[in-house]
């Protein structure tokens, strides 16, 4: 491992598929996936369960689509990338001509969470999971 190379693993953690109409999203990744949903949290979130328990694969969600960036609905998968610290992580983001879009937040029971744009103008999340987070 390099000197300046950090004990934690940057994986991809959590996916998010925006639609305009969740039912018919649902169906299709049910149908064509076989993907189990289940309500969670707030309205129009639904948690996705991608594989079975021999092989979970990661943690999704169905939201109702937004917009992040004014004028530019979102369409594709949102990913959330797990991190050791979120506040290092946002100043390093900014450090490196990206831009955050939703400042540390909580989720309750979860974690601490912000919202960036890469360099490239794709939204992208970063997750400092913490079950004790409030």
């Amino acid at each position: 491992m390099p000197d300046n190379a950090k004990p934690f693993s940057y994986n991809v953690s959590h996916f998010d598929v925006q639609a305009d109409d969740l039912s018919r999203a649902r169906r299709f990744y049910e149908t064509v996936f076989e993907w189990k949903f289940n309500p969670w949290g707030p309205p129009d979130f639904f948690l996705i369960a991608t594989g079975k328990e021999a092989d979970p694969g990661i943690h999704g969600a169905l939201t109702k689509r937004r917009t992040h960036v004014e004028g530019k609905p979102m369409f594709g998968y949102e990913c959330t990338i797990s991190v050791a610290n979120v506040d290092e992580t946002a100043a390093a983001i900014e450090a490196n001509g990206g831009q955050v879009t939703l400042p540390k937040t909580c989720i309750n029971g979860v974690g601490w969470i912000i919202q960036f744009l890469d360099t490239e103008g794709n939204v992208v999340c970063a997750m400092q999971y913490d079950e004790n987070a409030e």
